[in-house]
């Protein structure tokens, strides 16, 4: 078994594929699952909030902004070696607005689906 990965390539499997991003999941772990996202330039996640849940976005590649907390609240800029701590419950959307993808990985409790 695998322990050992890095930014780029976190294993695991692709569960979404279209014209909005690339999403792959590695479910090694029992309570954890390590995501790894390519959203493709001028797109946006959709925006969503899990009840109970909290999260950790890395962000590996690209410049984009992030929605966290009221899906009106004010967007802050991310880019390549930010970490943002998504707390329970909290409305978060990410924004590519850079040149080039936006590339993040997101630890979260394997107990849900995204």
């Amino acid at each position: 078994m695998n322990l050992k990965y890095n930014w780029y390539d976190i294993g695991g499997d692709v569960v979404k594929d279209n014209e909005v991003y690339l999403i792959k999941d590695n479910k090694t772990l029992n309570n954890l699952v390590l995501s790894s996202t390519t959203l493709y330039r001028d797109q946006s996640t959709t925006g969503h909030r899990h009840p109970g849940q909290e999260e950790v976005y890395v962000f590996v590649q690209g410049r984009g902004h992030m929605i966290v907390g009221d899906e009106d609240s004010e967007p802050f800029t991310v880019s390549q070696g930010d970490y943002v701590l998504i707390p329970d419950g909290a409305f978060h959307k990410v924004i590519n607005s850079g040149d080039m993808n936006l590339i993040f990985n997101c630890i979260f409790d394997g107990k849900r689906s995204h």
